[in-house]
C-alpha cells in the first residue's frame, strides 16, 4: 500500500488544481457572457457535429467486423431565437479531405450581424490531450481572458474576425460543454436520423443487383427543421438555469 500512496496523492493534487482552474475559467466565461448580454449582445452558439456514415445507413458492426467509413461534419448555429438564418454546411471528412474552410467564419459573422446586430458568439473549446496537466503560474488563467483562435474540424474561428463585425467571440471551457444548447440540438438531430432514415431510402432493382439510395441531404434538412423555435427555447432555458447555478456556486 505505501508504494501507491505517493502517485495517488499526486494525482489528487493535480486533479484538484485542474478542476480549480476550470472552475475559474467557467466563472469568467459566465460573467463575461452576462456582461455582454446586459450590453445588448445576442448570444449565438456556433459549432459542429460529426455524423458517421454508419449512423445514416444503420450498418450493424456487432459481429466484430468493422470497416472505417467516412464522416460528415455539419456546421450550424443557434440560440434562443432558433437556428441562425444562415445556410448550414456539410463537409465530408475522411483521410483525403481534411481541409478547413477559411472564409466560412467571415460569412457567418456577416449574416448574424445583419440578423441580430452585435452578438456574443460562443464556441466550445476543443479538448486537448495534455489539458489534464495544468501549467504553472498565471499563463493558464490568462487563457480565459483572451480567447485564442479556435480551430474546429471544418472552420477556424478567429476573435479578430468576430470583432471586425462588432461581435465578441467566447470560448466555453471543455468540461462545461453542456452549457451550449447545441449539444442538445445535435443529439436531437442524430436521434431523428436513427428513427427516420428508412423513410428517406429508395430501392432500385437492376437485373441481378439491388441498389439502395439514401436521400442524405433531405434527411439532414428535415432533422434540422424539426428542431423548431419552441425546442430551442426549451434547451436554452435549461442552459440558462445551469448558468445561474454555476454563477452562484463559483462566485
Amino acid at each position: 500500500m505505501p508504494h501507491f500512496a505517493k502517485p495517488l496523492l499526486r494525482n489528487i493534487i493535480t486533479r484538484n488544481l485542474f478542476n480549480s482552474i476550470k472552475k475559474k475559467q467557467c466563472l469568467q466565461y459566465l460573467q463575461t457572457l452576462r456582461t455582454l448580454q446586459y450590453d445588448g449582445f445576442t448570444t449565438v452558439y456556433f459549432g459542429e457535429t460529426d455524423i458517421p456514415e454508419s449512423l445514416v445507413t444503420g450498418e450493424d458492426f456487432s459481429d466484430g467486423y468493422y470497416m472505417p467509413t467516412p464522416t460528415w461534419c455539419v456546421v450550424h448555429a443557434g440560440g434562443s431565437q432558433g437556428w441562425v438564418p444562415w445556410k448550414y454546411r456539410m463537409f465530408l471528412r475522411d483521410e483525403l479531405c481534411i481541409k478547413q474552410e477559411d472564409n466560412l467564419f467571415f460569412e457567418f459573422c456577416d449574416v448574424v450581424k445583419k440578423a441580430y446586430g452585435k452578438c456574443a458568439v460562443v464556441v466550445k473549446e476543443r479538448r486537448r490531450q495534455d489539458e489534464t496537466r495544468p501549467k504553472e503560474g498565471k499563463e493558464t488563467e490568462a487563457q480565459a481572458h483572451v480567447p485564442s483562435v479556435v480551430n474546429l474540424t471544418s472552420v477556424t474561428c478567429c476573435p479578430e474576425v468576430a470583432k471586425s463585425y462588432g461581435h465578441k467571440l467566447l470560448t466555453l471551457p471543455s468540461p462545461y460543454n453542456y452549457l451550449s444548447p447545441l449539444d442538445s440540438a445535435w443529439s436531437s438531430l442524430k436521434w431523428f436520423i436513427i428513427n427516420n432514415r428508412k423513410e428517406f431510402c429508395l430501392q432500385s432493382v437492376d437485373g441481378a443487383y439491388s441498389y439502395q439510395y439514401l436521400l442524405f441531404s433531405d434527411l439532414i434538412s428535415k432533422g434540422v427543421e424539426r428542431i423548431n423555435l419552441s425546442k430551442w427555447r426549451t434547451i436554452t432555458n435549461k442552459v440558462r438555469r445551469w448558468e445561474n447555478y454555476y454563477l452562484g456556486k463559483f462566485s
